[in-house]
């Protein structure tokens, strides 16, 4: 698969300020040559992760489509290693490697007609971030409301929506993942 089948609007293109450390927190065990790894290596790649600030339990694999788990695929692009590029229409992220591979995630995205495409950059990243839903999204849903900026967010925990790690992306100075910091 390469980067010229998907057109600019189906795409969103990343560059990360330090890769090794977002390498870091992605990466893991991966599978080689495209190939998804077996049941047993999925429930080894996706244990439980007792030693986290709020424990993760393990992930039931057998639900989730072997095509969504972690592994390193061909991927020829001319944008540079360490470059996170997410296709939306696929519901794929790639992090670019040498030698034309990716490791490539199968990845959540927001709800459809709030998305943007183009080039941003991975601004900053955060563990366990506290989650702040922007004042749209309270207006369309109010019962957000308490966890509005002004209260505070929501804590971060197993139930919060930007889950144990964020990445938030900024285009031309703005902030393109629509939620505060804290």
């Amino acid at each position: 698969m390469n980067s010229s089948q998907f057109s600019p609007e189906r795409r969103h293109m990343l560059k990360a300020a330090g890769a090794f450390a977002l390498t870091s927190v992605l990466a893991g065990c991966t599978t080689t040559a495209g190939e998804a790894p077996d049941l047993s290596a999925a429930k080894a790649l996706y244990g439980p992760l007792p030693k986290e600030r709020f424990p993760i339990a393990a992930l039931p694999v057998e639900k989730i489509d072997p095509q969504y788990y972690r592994q390193t695929v061909r991927y020829r692009t001319k944008e540079p290693v360490g470059t996170i590029i997410v296709d939306t229409s696929s519901f794929f992220l790639y992090l670019v490697q040498p030698d034309n591979k990716a490791i490539r995630y199968g990845v959540g995205l927001g709800r459809a007609g709030f998305s943007w495409s183009g080039r941003a950059l991975v601004q900053w990243k955060r563990k366990w971030p506290t989650w702040t839903p922007p004042a749209e999204m309270i207006k369309r849903e109010p019962h957000l409301a308490k966890y509005s900026h002004e209260n505070g967010g929501m804590a971060p925990g197993l139930k919060n929506p930007l889950g144990a790690r964020a990445l938030y992306i900024f285009k031309n100075g703005k902030d393109k993942s629509r939620c505060r910091r804290r």
